[in-house]
């Protein structure tokens, strides 16, 4: 893995005062070192430096850095840790099929092949499993949804089948009109990949565990300093907060609100991820998540009681096995109105970067995309137009 160039230190020393001029603050450089006087104490900070900075260890960062590493690119993490992060409470569905007409995932055909190469090679060298095929059996709320399925899959059937054993399931849920299989579906555990990595980037001084203060960024003549680190590139992947970034705020991002059930359900198989007007998605041992909203509008991401009180009505009515909800979870997506992601470097300011606008599609979207950014940032090949964020020159060349 590649590293920065010199690693973070801070020393201190007594200090005599006729040994500084009589200024609160003095900094000077002598080979790479910054010496502050402050109270009589002289600190020392290590000057770091990388070519490239990454704010945010969500998904987008995680995969950004694991390309970067393949290319033998230097880079440093800055990220506050927060429990409830998009990417954190997110299913980790990537289902080829997308909305209630089962028309084909954007660029799935290119993705699919690309993501797993991704996620196995990503997991064998963190030594964890991180993806498995977990198919969606869609189970039609009407028959009108039946009929859309079936016309679906009479146009085009490469991710769609019928299942010929229709009550296999009656066991365990009440579902009046038959249902189809979505596949092939994976599941991607982005919780186990994100904490593995996190833990990777720690034990090799890569990660720095802070809240990023744009205010203190400082950009001149191309040139990136943030507190004492200085680097070529700085590339944020920081969810959200790409919203309110002074650098990309004119980029139109959508965010939307989600929420979601964990529950525990002790006597139904986890082999496949269940979908009737929600999903219910493996998570562990008897375990399920169980969701997803989708606010555009809402007054803040914190779980609400008339979700909740939806979700477990919505439950009651499909599952004939008891339940018992363990947890309930909020976050805020960071989607954009064209639903596609927003990638590459701000057209006035060369070396500032972004790498989000993912949205629900993160796990599918995020391994295709980074390997992409890196090779343009390592050799120069293009961007794909759809997610370049040149697209928006005009709206990000405003002041």
């Amino acid at each position: 893995m590649a590293c920065c160039k010199v690693a973070p230190s801070r020393l201190k020393a007594d200090a005599n005062e006729n040994d500084f001029t009589r200024c609160k603050w003095l900094p000077f450089f002598l080979q790479g070192d910054l010496f502050i006087r402050f109270h009589n104490k002289i600190i020392l900070y290590k000057i770091m430096h990388t070519e490239n900075l990454i704010i945010g260890q969500g998904i987008c960062g995680t995969l950004l850095c694991y390309e970067l590493q393949k290319a033998g690119q230097s880079f440093l993490v800055i990220d506050e840790p927060r429990p409830f992060s998009a990417s954190k409470i997110a299913s980790g569905i990537i289902n080829p099929v997308t909305g209630r007409r089962l028309v084909k995932t954007w660029m799935i055909d290119e993705l699919l092949p690309f993501l797993l190469k991704s996620y196995i090679g990503l997991g064998l060298e963190l030594g964890i499993e991180c993806i498995e095929q977990k198919d969606v059996i869609d189970f039609f709320p009407s028959p009108q949804m039946r009929l859309a399925f079936l016309n679906r899959l009479e146009e085009d059937g490469q991710y769609l089948s019928l299942q010929k054993d229709i009550i296999e399931w009656s066991a365990y849920l009440n579902y009046d009109f038959e249902y189809g299989i979505i596949h092939p579906c994976y599941l991607v555990d982005v919780v186990k990949l994100i904490e593995a990595f996190r833990k990777k980037l720690v034990k090799r001084n890569f990660l720095l565990e802070a809240y990023f203060d744009i205010a203190q960024l400082s950009v001149e003549n191309n040139r990136i300093t943030y507190k004492n680190i200085t680097a070529e590139k700085i590339i944020f992947c920081d969810g959200t907060a790409g919203a309110e970034n002074p650098y990309f705020k004119n980029l139109p991002f959508a965010p939307n609100k989600g929420e979601a059930l964990i529950v525990k359900i002790k006597d139904l198989p986890g082999t496949h991820i269940l979908k009737r007007g929600l999903n219910l998605v493996p998570w562990g041992e008897d375990l399920f998540w169980a969701g997803s909203s989708y606010e555009w509008q809402f007054e803040h991401d914190q779980p609400t009681t008339l979700f909740r009180e939806k979700t477990v009505e919505q439950l009651n009515t499909f599952l004939k096995v008891p339940f018992t909800v363990v947890d309930h979870w909020a976050s805020i997506r960071p989607a954009t109105l064209e639903r596609r992601p927003f990638v590459g470097f701000h057209p006035l300011h060369p070396t500032i970067g972004i790498f989000n606008g993912m949205g629900t599609k993160g796990c599918s979207l995020a391994p295709y995309f980074a390997a992409q950014f890196v090779q343009y940032i390592s050799k120069g090949t293009a961007l794909s137009a759809d997610v370049d964020v040149h697209r928006f020159k005009k709206v990000l060349s405003r002041v």
